[in-house]
């Protein structure tokens, strides 16, 4: 009997292991496949944009960097208990192709498919391969580069296809540039799921250093965490500066593609964002991030022209301000700093990784892979 093939994905819940994973979802029904999504907690917190015909499983997967010492002892019980269900659910729905996305949540799936045999692979988003998805590298059969390059194992080789970015980014793909000037402008400022805190702290009285007519004419959208919101609207209010002050934008791809500059930490989603969108950008890496992965995530943009990096180590009010007028004071500048970062954007990474995708569960390049297609199930 005919079936839609299957694809599970398996992804940890940080928006870098999850908006890829979305944007593959959307690809991958649109080419006729079933998808389940398997992941935490904290990831289904991030599966409210995905399409509805993604099917959602929350499983248990243990974590050694999280729990204190009672946690740390429990994990690895969780994590084999994890990998032995999601191998019973794989024996009954039998997916064509696994692919995992990275974080703790990904190796009961993973974990389960090697054990199975089935085809599998990992995306790394970034340019250094995350603790989990060094684990499998040698255990699956292909690994896809979000970043390149990419430090991998010795021995092992992967596929640079880009970091896929959601519909709503490809949307807004190459979205013309108005160059900064002596008119209303907008900035967005992004600190990522974790360490936005020196954002918060250093971007506000940053921008209010800047001449009085360019912040009477900025509009400032800044991501700050739950407990600095007040204070960061407070005194962007105090300082004359117009900002909306928010933890989360839901509508992150249309700020951007709006903004005349952008300040950002440098995770694989928000880097690959600005390619594919094309904006200049002022990039802070995280500084505690593993393997200083965002430090390398930063090095297209910055080598391409198309961003100023500034380590945490080297921020001060002064610096920022001084980067922040170099690009709002520069029109020809700015345009080609937005011309550099499409330059190395690749808006057809969702197409790369869905190729590899169909490629592992046997299909020939020339299908269509429309639904019908008997499953592997292998």
């Amino acid at each position: 009997m005919q079936r839609k093939p299957l694809l599970v994905m398996a992804a940890g819940g940080t928006g870098g292991h999850m908006f890829p994973a979305q944007a593959l979802a959307e690809l991958m029904l649109s080419r006729g496949w079933r998808v389940k999504l398997s992941t935490d907690p904290r990831g289904a917190r991030y599966t409210g944009a995905f399409p509805e015909g993604v099917e959602i499983e929350v499983v248990s997967s243990g974590t050694f960097a999280r729990g204190g010492i009672v946690g740390k002892l429990a994990a690895p019980f969780k994590i084999i208990g994890g990998v032995f269900s999601m191998a019973w659910r794989m024996l009954r729905d039998r997916p064509d192709v696994v692919v995992g996305f990275g974080g703790y949540p990904s190796i009961p799936a993973l974990g389960a498919a090697w054990m199975l045999r089935k085809p599998r692979m990992i995306h790394e988003q970034n340019g250094v391969l995350g603790k989990v998805n060094r684990i499998f590298a040698s255990r699956v059969d292909q690994i896809a580069c979000g970043t390149w390059p990419t430090d991998l194992p010795e021995g092992v080789e992967g596929i640079h296809v880009g970091n896929p970015v959601r519909q709503a980014v490809r949307d807004r793909a190459g979205a013309g540039y108005i160059a900064p000037g002596p008119y209303p402008m907008s900035m967005l400022v992004i600190g990522g799921s974790q360490g936005a805190r020196a954002l918060s702290d250093l971007v506000p009285p940053a921008i209010a250093l800047l001449p009085l007519d360019t912040v009477r004419n900025l509009r400032v959208s800044h991501q700050a965490r739950d407990e600095d919101l007040e204070r960061v609207d407070t005194y962007y209010a105090e300082n004359g500066v117009s900002a909306d002050v928010q933890p989360f934008f839901h509508d992150v791809p249309d700020r951007m593609a709006e903004a005349q500059l952008v300040i950002s930490r440098s995770g694989a989603s928000s880097v690959a964002d600005l390619s594919v969108i094309g904006r200049p950008s002022i990039l802070i890496p995280y500084p505690f991030a593993a393997g200083d992965h965002q430090n390398a995530n930063a090095r297209g943009l910055v080598e391409a022209g198309a961003a100023v990096k500034i380590p945490e180590s080297q921020l001060t009010v002064e610096s920022l301000s001084e980067a922040i007028w170099a690009i709002l004071d520069n029109e020809q500048g700015a345009i080609r700093m937005a011309q550099a970062a499409l330059s190395v954007g690749k808006p057809e990474a969702a197409e790369e990784l869905g190729a590899l995708v169909e490629r592992l569960a046997g299909f020939n390049d020339n299908n269509d892979n429309e639904a019908g297609y008997e499953g592997s199930g292998t």
